[in-house]
């Protein structure tokens, strides 16, 4: 598949098969992930797989939302603040590199035929209490992972701006 093409399947799905993910899917979305730009390739992240009962339990009381409670299993994206590089002006680039390789995960799993959605709206302190997530660590993502609940393949219609209104040439 095209990248364009791939880029235009990914989206963020909300309906979720009762579907396990293979094995070898969950390791071929989590390779992508390891390979992942970062700065100066410190790789400052960690990815915790949920698919147990218990850890899926957890992480649905730090998103309480239906949807998301369908989804046969999660990943919990997380930046470490201890390894991430700073720029010269202290700007940490923990959520930059944590995003990047958040991407790879939703374009990985698309290619496989899953569905994810970005959770950014979540109680990141139970969170860090329930999976017992260090203090310098941050979790930044909750990621649903699992097959799409309808089968046919839906055209989806993607709201952008007109290419004209975000690129600016030479100068804002």
């Amino acid at each position: 598949m095209r990248f364009l093409e791939l880029t235009e399947k990914r989206s963020s799905v909300r309906q979720y098969a009762s579907t396990e993910v293979e094995q070898e899917k969950i390791d071929y979305i989590l390779k992508a992930a390891r390979l992942a730009p970062s700065a100066v390739n410190r790789q400052p992240w960690y990815f915790i797989l949920v698919r147990e009962e218990e850890g899926k339990r957890k992480i649905r009381s730090c998103y309480e939302r239906e949807w998301f409670k369908e989804a046969p299993c999660y990943l919990i994206a997380c930046g470490d603040h201890a390894q991430s590089w700073k720029r010269g002006d202290g700007k940490d680039h923990a959520d930059i590199d944590v995003a990047i390789a958040v991407e790879h995960i939703c374009l990985a799993a698309a290619e496989q035929g899953l569905g994810t959605c970005w959770v950014c709206n979540f109680d990141v302190d139970s969170c860090r209490k329930l999976f017992h997530i260090p203090e310098n660590v941050e979790p930044v993502a909750l990621i649903p992972l699992g097959y799409p609940a309808t089968s046919e393949e839906k055209e989806v219609t993607k709201r952008r701006k007109p290419i004209d209104e975000i690129v600016k040439e030479e100068s804002f």
